[in-house]
């Protein structure tokens, strides 16, 4: 996770059961108009996810304050409608949202042409 002008950048990883990436795939073609816009309305902008073929999930978002986005989508009726949708499709069994493995942000590309911009 990283701090930039916008609030935070997040990424995490999670991982898909090989044998429902199809169907998980499927379910992300058209995800909910209310799933879509509590996302939007509890602070999740910019928000990716990347699958891999063996199941490797890595998403990527930005957010103003991370902790309070995922207490907000947590307090949505949506939210557990979708987490209990999506459980199934997860290596780790519980709740989607939990099993996210968070990154630190080692390199990027713009802060550090910025750095050199200044310092020049």
């Amino acid at each position: 996770m990283s701090s930039n002008s916008a609030g935070a950048r997040v990424c995490f990883t999670s991982r898909v059961r090989a044998d429902r990436i199809p169907e998980y795939r499927a379910a992300h073609t058209a995800v909910w108009p209310e799933m879509l816009e509590a996302l939007r309305d509890t602070g999740w902008r910019d928000y990716h996810l990347f699958l891999r073929d063996d199941g490797l999930l890595v998403g990527v978002l930005e957010t103003d304050d991370y902790a309070a986005a995922q207490r907000g989508m947590a307090a949505t009726e949506v939210n557990a409608r979708w987490q209990a949708a999506m459980s199934g499709f997860f290596v780790d069994e519980g709740n989607p949202d939990d099993g996210f493995v968070l990154l630190d942000e080692v390199f990027h590309l713009e802060a550090q042409l910025a750095a050199l911009e200044d310092a020049g």
